[in-house]
C-alpha cells in the first residue's frame, strides 16, 4: 500500500498537486490512501483537484498554529502502526517540521517521499527523504539514481573555464588580493534569501483600513489578467504580502470591493477574479 499525505497549508497550488499525483503514479502505480489536510480556505481552492483524484480533505481546528501539520502527522504514524505497513509514503510538504515523523517512519523500513515546490522546500530536511520530488518550474532531485518521478532536467552545456594565467603571476597576485579582502570584508551577511524571508516575516500586518485594490494587485498580479484564480493561492499569496492576518479570511476582504472583485460559486467560492472598474 502506499499513501499520500497533503499539506494544503503549504502545498495548496491545484496545479502542483495534480503535477505531483500523476507523476508518482506513472513512477510508482496507484496510490491506495490520498488525504489532504488544511484550512477550509485553502481545501476550497484545491476542491476541483481533491474531486478530481478523489483525495479525501481533513479540515484541521482553527487554531493558533501547526493544526494542519500535527493532523497529518498523527496519522502517518496510524498508518505506520498498521499490519502490514504502507511500503511508501509521500509527504507533500516542504516543512522541515516534518523530520522527526520522516525519521521515524524510516526506522520502521517505510520509505519515505516529499513533493514540494522548489521555493518552499526547508535545504535542512533534504536529506532525512529518501527522495525529494519538485513540481512547478524546478527541476526535481533525489539522493539516489533518478527515476521517473523525479527526473533531472537536462544539463546545459558548459561553457570552456578560461585559460589559467601563468604560475608565476597568480603567486605575485594571490597575496595582495587575500590581505584587501580581509581589511574591506566585515561580518560575513547571511544568505539574500535567508535576509529576504526574516524580513517578510518581521513585517507588521497592514491595518485592515489601509489595504486597496492597487496593494491587493501588487501582492497578486495574477489577478490583473482578469482570468479566474484559485482562491486558496489568492489568500496565500495575500498572507505572505501581509495583507491578511493568520486566521483572516480571503473572501471578507475581497468583498469590501464587490466593483473589482468577483468570488465564485455565490455560497462557498473557491475562486476569484478582478473586475476593471471601466467594465461595469
Amino acid at each position: 500500500m502506499r499513501v499520500f499525505l497533503i499539506d494544503a497549508d503549504n502545498l495548496s497550488s491545484p496545479t502542483w498537486v495534480d503535477e505531483a499525483l500523476k507523476a508518482l503514479e506513472t513512477a510508482e502505480g496507484s496510490f491506495a490512501v490520498r488525504r489532504a489536510y488544511g484550512s477550509a480556505e485553502n481545501l476550497k481552492g484545491l476542491a476541483d483537484t481533491l474531486r478530481t483524484w478523489a483525495i479525501r480533505p481533513f479540515v484541521n481546528l482553527s487554531l493558533s498554529k501547526n493544526t494542519t501539520d500535527i493532523a497529518l502527522a498523527a496519522d502517518a504514524m496510524a498508518f505506520a502502526c498498521q499490519l502490514p505497513a504502507p511500503a511508501m509514503i509521500v509527504i507533500g510538504s516542504g516543512d522541515a517540521d516534518f523530520v522527526p515523523l520522516v525519521v521515524r517512519l524510516r526506522e520502521r523500513g517505510i520509505q519515505v517521499v516529499c513533493v514540494s515546490e522548489a521555493g518552499k522546500m526547508a535545504p535542512e530536511a533534504v536529506s532525512a527523504y529518501d527522495r525529494v520530488v519538485y513540481v512547478g518550474h524546478a527541476t526535481s532531485a533525489r539522493k539516489a539514481a533518478p527515476s521517473p518521478v523525479a527526473a533531472a532536467a537536462p544539463e546545459k552545456p558548459r561553457k570552456p573555464a578560461p585559460a589559467a594565467a601563468p604560475a608565476s603571476t597568480v603567486a605575485a597576485k594571490k597575496a595582495p588580493a587575500k590581505k584587501a579582502v580581509a581589511k574591506k570584508a566585515g561580518p560575513v551577511a547571511p544568505p539574500a534569501q535567508k535576509v529576504a524571508s526574516k524580513k517578510a516575516a518581521d513585517q507588521p500586518v497592514a491595518p485592515a483600513d489601509t489595504v486597496t485594490v492597487p496593494r491587493i494587485l501588487a501582492v497578486v498580479p495574477a489577478l490583473e489578467t482578469g482570468a479566474w484564480q484559485p482562491l486558496g493561492e489568492v489568500s496565500k499569496a495575500l498572507h505572505d504580502g501581509k495583507l491578511l492576518g493568520k486566521n483572516a479570511q480571503t473572501t471578507k476582504l475581497l468583498k469590501k470591493f464587490p466593483q473589482h472583485f468577483e468570488l465564485a460559486p455565490g455560497k462557498q467560492p473557491n475562486r476569484v477574479r478582478f473586475v476593471s472598474a471601466t467594465s461595469h
